[in-house]
């Protein structure tokens, strides 16, 4: 393998139905930024049928070139197409960098392919940069440290502790990233990107499997990934029942209710509704905490919040080390007087 050949920060362009998955955006704009020291240029990779015409949208929000792979075979999602059309680009073009949503989709697609092209990869990145490797030059061997690779940097061992990983000796450098945790760049109405058409063929193996049914559940649960304000409680809030005042707080501020793991496994509230290292990272204009302590595994999904407001009874509580703002007392009574203190001042208005 000649590194020295491989050239551009490639996006898997994820789509559903047709319609681009916001990950995508998000990705092309940190492909942006990882382009720009490499002084190269940034690919969306977009895979389906009858998906050409999502092309512009790629452009406006970074890409300056589309790779459409289209075809019936596409229509749905399934692992062996999906692989070969991606594996295949991989191949064609040799990309210096590969970056996939870590969504459903993405976390099956990114192993399978980074397997088939013969690299590594890194799964749920928090942080991407380009930089050198080792970190820190190694004493008396400061002319073997490498510049300009991916470093990769993920939670480990449960979140207790950082890792910033490189792949400096295989092409393409392959990373998932979670939804939410990179943001997408403004788009650029009318601008335009290279459309190429790639297919390298679909011939049905063993591995192809047949969609019988697709049952698509329908869920009344707000994205809490969209919301502006959120309202978390964590177990601190003591029973599902005490939830109603967090509901009246977020009715109150325009937001929308959220939880912690604690929540979510006391089956208190509906994974969806789940902030956190196994739940969803969220990045709102304002967060409250309410009864949350704070563990690592909580702040990696909404520490990149604008305005965390956190009310504990406990002074020592972790969060208040990531909190613009901290309340301590019982929650069961600031979080009432809160909520009237802002029905209070809009009734004013």
């Amino acid at each position: 393998m000649n590194i020295q050949d491989y050239k551009g920060v490639f996006v898997f362009a994820q789509q559903v139905d047709n319609e681009i998955s916001g990950i995508a955006y998000e990705l092309l704009g940190k492909a942006k930024e990882l382009a720009k020291p490499l002084d190269t240029y940034v690919a969306a990779v977009l895979i389906g049928s009858g998906v050409k015409g999502l092309a512009d949208s790629l452009a406006e929000y970074g890409a300056d070139k589309v790779i459409v792979v289209d075809d019936p075979e596409l229509k749905d999602y399934r692992t062996e197409p999906y692989a070969h059309a991606l594996a295949s680009v991989i191949n064609e073009y040799k990309p210096e960098i590969v970056l996939v949503g870590a969504t459903a989709i993405g976390r099956d697609l990114g192993p399978t392919v980074s397997a088939r092209v013969a690299t590594g990869l890194t799964a749920d990145c928090t942080v991407l940069d380009i930089g050198d490797f080792p970190l820190q030059p190694i004493p008396g061997k400061e002319d073997e440290q490498l510049h300009n690779q991916l470093l990769m940097t993920r939670p480990a061992f449960g979140g207790n502790t950082i890792a910033t990983i490189a792949c400096p000796n295989n092409r393409p450098q392959m990373a998932t990233v979670r939804p939410g945790v990179m943001q997408k760049l403004d788009p650029v109405k009318g601008a335009k990107a290279e459309v190429i058409e790639f297919n390298p063929g679909f011939t049905p193996n063993n591995r192809y499997v047949t969609i019988k049914e697709v049952v698509k559940a329908v869920s009344d649960v707000e994205d809490i990934m969209d919301a502006k304000i959120l309202v978390s409680g964590g177990r601190g809030v003591g029973s599902p029942e005490n939830f109603r005042i967090l509901e009246d707080l977020a009715k109150a501020v325009g937001g929308t209710v959220s939880c912690s793991r604690a929540v979510v496994d006391a089956g208190w509230k509906p994974k969806d509704l789940q902030v956190g290292q196994t739940g969803k990272t969220v990045r709102p204009n304002v967060y409250f905490a309410i009864g949350i302590s704070g563990a690592i595994q909580h702040v990696a999904g909404m520490e990149e919040s604008d305005v965390i407001i956190a009310i504990n009874k406990d002074e020592d509580a972790p969060i208040f080390d990531v909190a613009d703002y901290g309340i301590v007392g019982d929650l069961n009574k600031i979080v009432p007087q809160l909520t009237e203190a802002i029905k209070a001042e809009k009734a004013k208005k």
